[in-house]
């Protein structure tokens, strides 16, 4: 598996997208985009054409439901949100999020996921 896939972190956090940024290092990822908002995450996704996007979904301004709605589906997204009903990961994957990880995780279910995606 290629580690210079370019990955997009999407995060109103900063501390939550430098979690994430580590586990990928920890694993010899090397290709880092950041977004603090979901109007930034729409403008990154366009303008860097990201591999992946790790995205959040309670974000001030644009939220990630809508973030996954103005992308549509070209886009590999995999949402990462403390919020875990059933009837929000249902709606993320119906918009096209490929996975849901609920928040708080750990590194390793972090990479697991992101591997099931990455060489597909």
């Amino acid at each position: 598996m290629s580690k210079d896939k370019k990955i997009l972190l999407v995060d109103d956090s900063a501390f939550m997208r430098k979690v994430l940024r580590d586990i990928f290092e920890s694993d010899g990822y090397t290709n880092f985009i950041e977004a603090g908002n979901g109007n930034e995450a729409i403008q990154k996704i366009n303008s860097e054409k990201p591999d992946f996007v790790f995205l959040d979904i309670i974000m001030p301004d644009v939220n990630g439901m809508d973030v996954l709605r103005g992308i549509g589906t070209g886009t590999r997204v995999i949402v990462v949100s403390a919020v875990g009903q059933k009837e929000m990961i249902e709606q993320a994957k119906s918009l096209g999020a490929l996975d849901y990880i609920v928040k708080p995780f750990d590194r390793d279910q972090v990479l697991e996921k992101a591997k099931a995606y990455f060489d597909k």
